[in-house]
Protein backbone atom coordinates (compact mmCIF):
# COMPACT_ATOMS: atom_id res chain seq x y z
CA UNK A 1 0.00 0.00 0.00
CA UNK A 2 1.50 3.29 -1.08
CA UNK A 3 0.84 6.28 1.16
CA UNK A 4 1.29 9.85 -0.04
CA UNK A 5 1.92 12.56 2.55
CA UNK A 6 1.67 16.28 1.83
CA UNK A 7 1.11 19.64 3.44
CA UNK A 8 4.42 20.38 5.10
CA UNK A 9 6.14 23.73 4.92
CA UNK A 10 7.73 26.61 6.78
CA UNK A 11 5.68 28.37 9.44
CA UNK A 12 6.37 30.76 12.29
CA UNK A 13 6.02 29.68 15.88
CA UNK A 14 2.39 29.85 16.93
CA UNK A 15 1.18 29.13 13.43
CA UNK A 16 -0.74 26.20 11.99
CA UNK A 17 -0.36 23.59 9.29
CA UNK A 18 -2.50 20.71 8.12
CA UNK A 19 -0.85 17.56 6.86
CA UNK A 20 -2.65 15.07 4.62
CA UNK A 21 -1.93 11.46 3.82
CA UNK A 22 -3.77 9.64 1.07
CA UNK A 23 -3.97 5.93 0.36
CA UNK A 24 -5.26 4.27 -2.79
CA UNK A 25 -8.59 2.66 -3.44
CA UNK A 26 -10.66 0.49 -1.17
CA UNK A 27 -7.86 -0.42 1.25
CA UNK A 28 -7.91 2.82 3.22
CA UNK A 29 -10.97 2.07 5.33
CA UNK A 30 -9.27 -1.10 6.63
CA UNK A 31 -6.18 0.78 7.81
CA UNK A 32 -5.40 2.16 11.23
CA UNK A 33 -3.37 5.27 10.49
CA UNK A 34 -0.80 7.29 12.34
CA UNK A 35 1.66 10.14 12.15
CA UNK A 36 5.25 9.96 13.28
CA UNK A 37 8.06 12.48 13.07
CA UNK A 38 11.81 12.39 12.92
CA UNK A 39 14.07 15.31 13.73
CA UNK A 40 17.75 15.32 12.67
CA UNK A 41 19.79 12.98 14.84
CA UNK A 42 16.73 11.60 16.61
CA UNK A 43 14.62 8.48 16.44
CA UNK A 44 11.28 8.48 14.65
CA UNK A 45 8.65 9.14 17.30
CA UNK A 46 4.92 8.68 17.56
CA UNK A 47 2.80 11.81 17.15
CA UNK A 48 -0.80 10.68 16.73
CA UNK A 49 -2.82 7.62 15.76
CA UNK A 50 -6.38 6.88 14.70
CA UNK A 51 -8.27 3.62 14.36
CA UNK A 52 -9.77 2.48 11.07
CA UNK A 53 -13.22 3.68 12.13
CA UNK A 54 -11.94 6.95 13.59
CA UNK A 55 -13.45 6.09 16.95
CA UNK A 56 -10.13 5.78 18.75
CA UNK A 57 -7.40 8.41 18.69
CA UNK A 58 -4.23 8.94 20.67
CA UNK A 59 -1.49 11.54 20.92
CA UNK A 60 2.01 11.95 22.21
CA UNK A 61 2.11 14.06 25.36
CA UNK A 62 4.21 16.68 23.55
CA UNK A 63 1.42 17.46 21.07
CA UNK A 64 -1.70 16.80 23.12
CA UNK A 65 -4.06 19.77 23.00
CA UNK A 66 -2.29 21.28 19.97
CA UNK A 67 -2.55 18.59 17.28
CA UNK A 68 -5.64 16.77 16.06
CA UNK A 69 -5.81 13.66 13.89
CA UNK A 70 -8.86 12.87 11.79
CA UNK A 71 -9.79 10.82 8.76
CA UNK A 72 -12.22 10.91 5.88
CA UNK A 73 -12.73 7.38 4.62
CA UNK A 74 -14.74 8.63 1.65
CA UNK A 75 -11.67 10.57 0.50
CA UNK A 76 -9.14 7.91 1.54
CA UNK A 77 -7.28 10.55 3.53
CA UNK A 78 -6.02 11.08 7.06
CA UNK A 79 -5.23 14.55 8.36
CA UNK A 80 -3.04 16.02 11.06
CA UNK A 81 -4.11 19.51 12.09
CA UNK A 82 -1.21 21.18 13.87
CA UNK A 83 -1.87 24.35 15.84
CA UNK A 84 0.30 26.46 18.14
CA UNK A 85 3.39 25.11 16.47
CA UNK A 86 6.71 25.31 18.28
CA UNK A 87 10.28 25.19 16.95
CA UNK A 88 10.66 21.77 18.58
CA UNK A 89 7.94 20.45 16.25
CA UNK A 90 10.39 20.83 13.36
CA UNK A 91 10.88 17.42 11.76
CA UNK A 92 10.06 15.23 8.80
CA UNK A 93 6.55 13.92 9.35
CA UNK A 94 5.63 10.43 8.16
CA UNK A 95 2.24 8.78 7.90
CA UNK A 96 1.92 5.10 8.57
CA UNK A 97 -0.79 2.53 8.01
CA UNK A 98 -1.65 -0.96 9.16
CA UNK A 99 -4.53 -3.20 8.18
CA UNK A 100 -6.49 -4.07 11.31
CA UNK A 101 -9.74 -5.64 12.37
CA UNK A 102 -12.54 -3.30 13.36
CA UNK A 103 -12.16 -3.76 17.10
CA UNK A 104 -8.54 -2.60 17.20
CA UNK A 105 -7.95 0.94 18.43
CA UNK A 106 -5.23 3.35 17.41
CA UNK A 107 -1.64 2.13 17.17
CA UNK A 108 1.21 3.89 18.96
CA UNK A 109 4.44 2.10 18.15
CA UNK A 110 6.46 2.25 14.98
CA UNK A 111 6.80 -1.52 14.69
CA UNK A 112 3.02 -1.93 14.50
CA UNK A 113 2.83 -0.10 11.18
CA UNK A 114 3.33 -1.94 7.89
CA UNK A 115 3.09 0.88 5.36
CA UNK A 116 4.78 4.30 5.26
CA UNK A 117 4.56 7.45 3.24
CA UNK A 118 7.58 9.33 1.94
CA UNK A 119 7.62 12.06 4.60
CA UNK A 120 6.92 15.77 4.48
CA UNK A 121 9.13 18.44 6.04
CA UNK A 122 7.71 20.75 8.69
CA UNK A 123 9.90 23.65 9.78
CA UNK A 124 8.83 26.00 12.55
CA UNK A 125 10.83 29.19 12.92
CA UNK A 126 11.15 31.05 16.20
Amino acid sequence: VQLQASGGGLVQAGGSLRLSCAAPGRTFSRLAMGWFRQAPGKEREFVAGISRSGGSTGYADSVKGRFSISRDNAKNTVYLQMNSLKPEDTAVYYCGGKSTILSVGHLRTRDEYAYWGQGTQVTVSS
